[in-house]
């Protein structure tokens, strides 16, 4: 990484305002996931010569034995990389199978969460095979080997990843084939407690060994289709074979001087972008940070940018609003202009004009870096598992709504409303910050709350990721972290947000990557086991 190519070094703030269990990683070649096991093994193909791109895939799959819990072989996965020279976006999320209809549907009053009318066709693994046949470096079968590894050998359950096992054990008792292949006698695994796949060691392989085509177009597609025909699933083996990601050109916003990147719906990283072109109407840094002042704008800003996101975005070929018209700076002052200091609001969407999580990210010293996520949803998510494979499926298809004209209505062959999003921040042109802030709504709310401690309160990374952290739920209500203030918190609920303390993990996980003159910052947040790792 030549310093000539690197972006101005602005002069990063080296205080840690905040309880903290993390340092920053400083070094050439970075990794960051939420699990260290995951870590390690994109670390590993860095070791190996690999690049960036290696590494996160390695961690990607690593990270679907050893944090069931957020994702799994069944997911759908998004990404955003600089390539050294240039910016890309890949969507792979997968269609609603071909015979969903309205009609269909019509027997639930709300889009279901669980079996086989929640899950659409997994993306991820095609992800994994598009994103190494045009960026990797290494052989794709040796990306494969920590996760193969780890699953037929067992690895140890960490604590974050125990306690959420724990909540899934009883929201899934009543999916056999969940408990078949994630409890151990009927129980969740403990903290320190071994855990063993070896049917989801010999999926992997096949994944490997075929670069992605069993799982589209072969055995395991056959095992999914056959699976959901013996217990009343509509996914055929047509939808498999058809399912293709799709790269992508990211949206951005200025702020401050950096752009950041999301991907286009139908993915919500539109909501982090409408979020921070209202707030840059403001003088936010006016406000101190923490402060009521500070925190009311962003939450008010957040509203209106759900509030929009929730009405508009969609699967791009149902759309009924130009994306870009809801960044047109005119609309988002005009939006901007709705947000009362001294009184908390529940706004609806605006007229723009015409025209379960896990996040990972990893950069070389050639200049590379990669934002990734991948997810099931909502824990395990829709709890079908294909039996014998390890396939734990998505229940994506909840992102749908059963309004009648909606452009987000269920329907057939059709992307959802996604929930998952990676981030990435360049200035000049060029790369700055690989980053994502994973748990579902939450996640918009966390790119847009750390771009603002960096570039308006000039926090370092890591601080910025240890910072107490609110979420807007709807309407009034607002989900807050303790260590922020009593007496703020007392000013908030006086203009009239309903406020709800939570624990940490309602707030998601962090992982970040910010690009030095001659290295790479890599942070990682203690809400989750993760860690970041470099050399």
């Amino acid at each position: 990484m030549s310093p000539a190519q690197a972006p101005r070094e602005r002069r990063l703030n080296w205080d840690f305002p905040y309880a903290s269990r993390r340092m920053p990683v400083l070094a050439r070649n970075v990794v960051a996931t939420s699990q260290p096991l995951a870590a390690q093994a994109g670390l590993q193909m860095l070791a190996r010569g690999g690049n960036a791109i290696d590494a996160a895939l390695a961690a990607a799959m690593a990270l679907t034995v050893v944090e069931p819990n957020m994702n799994g072989i069944g997911s759908d996965a998004f990404a955003i990389l600089w390539d050294g020279a240039a910016l890309h976006g890949l969507n792979a999320c997968g269609r609603s199978p071909q015979a969903w209809s309205p009609a269909h549907f019509a027997q639930y009053e709300q889009m279901p969460t669980r079996g086989w009318d929640a899950v659409t066709v997994p993306g991820c693994v095609s992800a994994w095979k598009a994103l190494s046949k045009r960026f990797g470096r290494l052989p794709f079968p040796d990306l494969f080997e920590p996760a193969i590894r780890y699953a037929r050998d067992g690895w140890l359950v960490p604590p974050v990843t125990a306690a959420s096992w724990v909540v899934a054990a009883r929201s899934y008792v009543d999916m056999p084939d969940w408990g078949a292949a994630f409890s151990l006698d009927g129980r969740a695994p403990g903290v320190g407690e071994r855990f063993r796949f070896p049917a989801q060691a010999a999926t992997l392989e096949r994944i490997a060994t075929t670069e992605g085509e069993a799982f589209y177009r072969g055995d395991l597609a056959e095992r999914i289709v056959a699976h959901a025909q013996a217990t009343g699933g509509l996914m055929s083996v047509e939808d498999l074979a058809t399912h293709q990601p799709q790269w992508v050109q990211p949206m951005a916003v200025d702020y401050r001087g950096q752009s950041l990147h999301e991907i286009p719906p139908n993915g919500q990283g539109i909501t982090a972008l409408i979020a921070l072109g209202i707030l840059r109407q403001f003088d936010l840094p006016a406000h101190p940070v923490d402060s009521a002042d500070s925190l009311h704008l962003q939450i008010e800003a957040m509203k209106l940018a759900f509030a929009d996101a929730k009405r508009y975005v969609s699967d791009p070929g149902t759309r009924d609003v130009d994306f870009e018209a809801l960044l047109d700076d005119a609309y988002l002052k005009r939006r901007a202009g709705e947000i009362d200091m001294i009184r908390a609001q529940a706004p609806v969407f605006g007229t723009p004009g015409q025209g379960e999580t896990v996040y990972l990210t990893a950069a070389d010293e050639e200049g590379r870096m990669i934002s990734f996520i991948q997810s099931n949803f909502s824990g395990f998510g829709s709890g079908v598992v294909v039996p014998d494979t390890g396939i734990s499926l998505q229940n994506r298809g909840s992102g749908f709504v059963l309004d009648a004209g909606h452009p987000n209505q269920v329907d057939g062959g059709k992307r959802p409303y996604h929930t998952i999003i990676p981030a990435f921040v360049t200035r000049g042109g060029q790369p700055l910050i690989s980053y994502g802030v994973m748990g579902g709504h939450m996640q918009p709310q966390g790119h847009a709350q750390v771009m603002v401690r960096l570039f308006d309160y000039e926090q370092n990374p890591q601080a910025a990721l240890d910072a107490p952290r609110w979420r807007f739920d709807t309407g009034l209500d607002v989900g807050v972290e303790s260590a922020i203030g009593a007496e703020v918190l007392a000013d908030l609920e006086g203009r009239g947000h309903e406020l709800h303390e939570q624990a940490p993990a309602h707030f998601g996980g962090g992982q970040l990557i910010y690009r030095l003159e001659d290295g790479y910052l890599g942070a990682s947040e203690p809400r989750k086991d993760g860690q970041a790792v470099g050399y």
